[in-house]
Parts: structure tokens; C-alpha cells; sequence
């Protein structure tokens, strides 16, 4: 399993989450993954990335598009995390109004602001 931390930005939103690569390490890790019906094979399972936000008791989810009452934030987000993972490090930002062309330049990091504001 690989994880990261990752900040989910869009218009007035600021969302740290927890992303989880369902890239199983060892016999048990494919075992339990297969048994709750993620593949097989570690090529299949590795297909998944399971994210929760950090901010809240939310359930940690798989189906980017099954995050109740958001159509647009988390979805956008969560595909985006999916497609982008190799080049994604812990820290990174996700910006929604970015992904989606409504701005020409993606956000920075809100801890850059606080650290040097």
C-alpha cells in the first residue's frame, strides 16, 4: 500500500486528504484485497486508490464518482488522484478549478502561504 497526503483545492474549498494505492506489499495485502473483491491479481489491485478526507468522519472511498451530496469537488479530485498518482508526491495540491480550465494557474500549497505569511 502506498499513501499520501494530499490538499484538494477549488473555489473557497481547502480539503487535506488521505489517498491510499491499493498496491499490495506482501501475500496478505493481495489476500484481503482480493477477498473484499478489489482483483486478484496485484496488477488489478493496484488499479484502486481509496481516499477519506481528514477533516471529517467521512468513510474512505474507492468510486470517485459514489461521494454522497459532492458532484463536483471530491470527484473531479478523486479521478484526478487515480490518473495522476505516479507523479503526485505526499503534499501536493489538486486543484479542481485548475483540472476543470476554469483558471489559467493551478494553486500552490496553503502551507507555503502560512510558512512565509
Amino acid at each position: 500500500m502506498e499513501t499520501k497526503l494530499i490538499e484538494v483545492r477549488d473555489a473557497g474549498t481547502f480539503l487535506p486528504v488521505v489517498a491510499i494505492r491499493t498496491m499490495p506489499a506482501n501475500g496478505a495485502e493481495r489476500y484481503l484485497l482480493a477477498r473484499l473483491g478489489y482483483g486478484i491479481h496485484e496488477e488489478d489491485q493496484a488499479q484502486y486508490v481509496l481516499l477519506a478526507r481528514l477533516s471529517s468522519d467521512t468513510e474512505m472511498r474507492y468510486d470517485p464518482y459514489r461521494w454522497p451530496g459532492d458532484t463536483r469537488t471530491m470527484p473531479v479530485a478523486h479521478q484526478y488522484i487515480i490518473d495522476h498518482w505516479p507523479e503526485l508526491e505526499t503534499g501536493a495540491v489538486v486543484d479542481v478549478q485548475y483540472i476543470l480550465g476554469e483558471t489559467a494557474t493551478a494553486k500552490t500549497p496553503e502551507r507555503l502561504a502560512v510558512q512565509h505569511g
